[in-house]
């Protein structure tokens, strides 16, 4: 029996879900939402108290990365609806292992 790996680059968002076997379709999984990184001494780490302020390498206004199990899936910029802050997509990564075209 061979395996041959589905392509959902170019197929909806409804059709990528059903492509999913059922059994793994309500699997919960971590999403992280990355607003930016540092590097910081440790020194710096233990310096840290409420107030202080660190610099992040990305500029203001860039996009957030959004990651699932640790993996980049998407870009997002931030946006207000109503009281709540959510994230509009922007961008979806490649798979792994597929390059861009």
């Amino acid at each position: 029996m061979s395996s041959s790996p589905i392509s959902l680059s170019s197929t909806s968002p409804e059709a990528q879900v059903s492509a999913v076997p059922s059994t793994l379709a309500d699997v919960e999984c971590t999403v992280d939402f990355l607003v930016g990184t540092a590097r910081l001494s440790v020194r710096d780490c233990l310096a840290l108290e409420p107030g202080s302020i660190v610099r992040l390498q990305q500029s203001a206004g860039a996009d957030v990365e959004i990651r699932v199990q640790g993996v980049t899936l998407a870009r997002g910029e931030v946006a207000i609806i109503d009281d709540l802050t959510a994230l509009r997509i922007s961008s979806i990564a490649p798979a792994p292992g597929v390059e861009e075209l």
